[in-house]
């Protein structure tokens, strides 16, 4: 078979997510009005000198709509007050476009800065062509391409033409660190204008001509379905124009407006079957967590021998509990089905699995689904499920027509996924000096991967190689892990088991600075003293950037200094999605609770692409990782979820927000990930301080609720 070069290129990006780091589209085209010049799939410019940059990751508050084009326009040598930016939907031509896992920058970083040097020596190529000169002769900045000697200058729209006949250089030279100019500046972030003005466009705020909206009643238990409706009441609601059942577990109620809506489901009177899991309750699932404990684990990680370490036992188990993601901006997708394909508006972290599964379940080709991918008003994980574009879709075919359906916040909450419960046993043999002679810890939970039918190889989680590191340079240590069962769906949510382990790992090493008397700071910097080279997987771990973070928390903390009267401190660090993160929480305690007055939060990822855009993000993931740990728990009674809305749910208030400094390592490193980082270390640190100011070990989260 032959195939066009196009077509090749398609072909080899669909064989395989991550193929399209060596591979740029075709910029030629036989359509003579086409004048764009499009070296690859992340970039056009026109004669009119408009440069367009795509971005195929998803925009959830995390910089990516800035960041990755920061990347591109760095070795584009472009003029940044020039660029615009384009929103992807779901296409095979990049990838894998999932948005998660800390991912969007360091997955991205070579493809971006590759497309943006191979269009900026295609734009030179075609100015020493036009003014016949030798290419060494012409530069390319700021979005010209100038001859010095003649002191002739073109912008890339009047090299637009010429360069897009040009051939795609096999091979190109990437500028050095030293001579960025974009990356590493504290550009403004392009989609706050919008956000001010209120015009940006979540998934919530799209609306379209003859839309309709619909709500959903699903049956409260886990695992349970319909077994029969009575709409008699619901169709006398305002506007209700359709009630019907679209899956075994759900009935729609369509309506003109949401009220409409919302009031139908209220009328709507169903029979549910309760399913196996009526009884089902939290002490349960706990209960099942230990008795899987005693099962053969999976190793993660192992050195040396810890049966043979000889000195002090120490041990302790841990526990968290099933949280939810609880995003500002509830489930929603608008879809319009058609015999012919079906459109999505969606708020979504995977555009290709959205598009995919709707295919399946309204009996489409994929190729006849579009995904257009909208803002989202937070994600954490909850968006890389796509039941609600499944759900849109299937009413948009039943009523004919545009519908976008809605979860209220007690939908968000009660029929979600949710991060797994864990627990947590850890072992410690100390020498004569309470140093550690040997280290356990084994992790029980339940596979999220494996419940969602994915393959868990040799009974590891996939995440965990990615979660569960650990970077210190001790002699004797293994970690390993078990997977439980539960019925209760999960789902991944911000730093998914690094929250989980982190918690567990670093109290712990807490626990033994305290049993051996030292000082915590100390005793950690003593287990990293050694420059170590730690082999986790396919990463491999530096002791030395870990001490390096550690070390420049404590010192911008004072961690040394004396404290005022009533303060604590507590410290902790941990490395995951390739960074290294350690924080310093400050508290008093006000009526036996923890009041946080400052975090101090340093980090090592690698190239900083925007300073500011990291110094929101570690605040971000700090707040959201104190509401976690202060009060954040989901509990199962008669095999219903609990909890329904921020009021027995409830997030950090603006009262309750510390101050947070944040310190990035100079690194001329590949940049790592950001989103996630700073959520492990924070509720370690948090209960260490609660240890030094109590004197009482918290081993179950939440602290306000355990």
């Amino acid at each position: 078979m032959t195939l066009s070069r196009r077509e090749f290129v398609a072909a080899a990006v669909s064989a395989g997510a991550g193929l399209i780091v060596g591979f740029y589209l075709p910029h030629g085209s036989s359509n003579k009005n086409n004048r764009s010049f499009s070296p690859n799939a992340y970039l056009r410019i026109t004669p009119d000198n408009k440069i367009t940059i795509v971005v195929a990751r998803s925009e959830m508050g995390q910089g990516v709509r800035t960041a990755l084009p920061m990347i591109l326009a760095e070795e584009l040598e472009a003029d940044w007050k020039q660029i615009e930016i384009e929103q992807a939907g779901a296409s095979t031509l990049y990838g894998d476009q999932t948005t998660g896992g800390s991912a969007s920058v360091r997955t991205t970083w070579d493809p971006m800065r590759k497309a943006g040097a191979a269009a900026r020596e295609m734009l030179i190529s075609a100015a020493a062509l036009t003014w016949g000169v030798s290419r060494s002769s012409c530069s390319a900045q700021n979005g010209i391409v100038a001859h010095a000697a003649s002191n002739r200058r073109l912008s890339y729209g009047d090299l637009a033409d010429k360069a897009a006949t040009l051939p795609i250089p096999s091979d190109v030279t990437l500028k050095q660190p030293k001579d960025y100019k974009i990356v590493g500046q504290r550009l403004p972030r392009v989609d706050t204008p919008a956000k001010v003005k209120g015009e940006a466009g979540f998934g919530i705020d799209f609306r379209m001509p003859g839309m309709k909206y619909a709500l959903l009643s699903r049956c409260p238990t886990i695992g349970g379905k319909v077994m029969s409706f009575d709409d008699h009441e619901s169709k006398k609601a305002s506007g209700v124009s359709y009630v019907g059942k679209i899956s075994d577990a759900a009935v729609a109620v369509v309506a003109d407006t949401v009220w409409g809506a919302m009031e139908g489901r209220r009328l709507l009177n169903v029979t549910w079957d309760e399913g196996p899991n009526k009884n089902l309750n939290t002490a349960a699932v706990m209960d099942s967590l230990k008795q899987t404990a005693s099962k053969k684990g999976a190793t993660l990680y192992s050195v040396g021998d810890v049966t043979k370490a000889k000195g002090r036992r120490i041990t302790a188990e841990y526990q968290l509990p099933f949280m939810a993601h609880a995003p500002m901006e509830p489930g929603n997708c608008t879809a319009n089905y058609s015999a012919t394909g079906c459109e999505l508006w969606a708020p979504t972290q995977v555009p290709q699995d959205c598009g995919d599964s709707v295919a399946q379940a309204v009996g489409l080709d994929p190729d006849q689904v579009k995904v257009n991918v909208t803002l989202m008003g937070g994600g954490f994980g909850r968006r890389l499920e796509h039941d609600y574009a499944v759900e849109a879709a299937l009413v948009s075919k039943a009523i004919g027509g545009p519908v976008k359906v809605i979860w209220t916040r007690e939908d968000d909450m009660r029929f979600s996924t949710y991060r797994p419960a864990s627990l947590h046993q850890l072992s410690a043999v100390l020498d004569g000096s309470g140093w550690p002679a040997a280290f356990t810890h084994r992790i029980i939970a339940p596979s999220i991967s494996g419940q969602k039918g994915q393959p868990v190889p040799g009974g590891v989680d996939p995440d965990l190689p990615d979660e569960a590191a650990f970077v210190y340079g001790l002699g004797n240590v293994s970690i390993d892990s078990v997977i439980a069962e539960t019925p209760v769906p999960l789902g991944w949510m911000r730093s998914v088991y690094a929250l989980q382990v982190g918690f567990a790992s670093e109290s712990f090493i807490d626990e033994l600075a305290a049993a051996a008397g030292k000082d915590p700071l100390e005793y950690r910097l003593h287990m990293l003293a050694k420059d170590q080279d730690i082999q986790y997987f396919t990463t491999t771990w530096h002791t030395a950037r870990m001490r390096g973070v550690l070390q420049l928390a404590a010192d911008k903390a004072g961690w040394k200094s004396p404290l005022p009267a009533g303060r604590f401190r507590g410290i902790a660090c941990f490395a995951c999605f390739s960074s290294y993160m350690a924080e310093v929480v400050e508290i008093s305690m006000e009526n036996e609770t923890p009041r946080v007055h400052r975090v101090v939060a340093a980090v090592d990822c690698g190239q900083v692409v925007n300073p500011s855009i990291l110094e929101q993000q570690i605040p971000g993931g700090i707040v959201y990782a104190l509401s976690n740990a202060l009060r954040a728990k989901i509990t199962i009674a008669k095999g219903r979820v609990v909890q329904g809305n921020f009021d027995d749910y409830a997030p950090l208030r603006m009262e309750e927000v510390p101050v947070v400094e944040v310190y990035a390592v100079p690194s001329a490193e590949v940049p790592t990930g950001i989103g996630e980082p700073s959520v492990p270390p924070l509720a370690p640190a948090l209960c260490n301080a609660i240890y030094a100011a109590t004197k009482k070990r918290i081993r179950a989260l939440p602290i306000l609720n355990s």
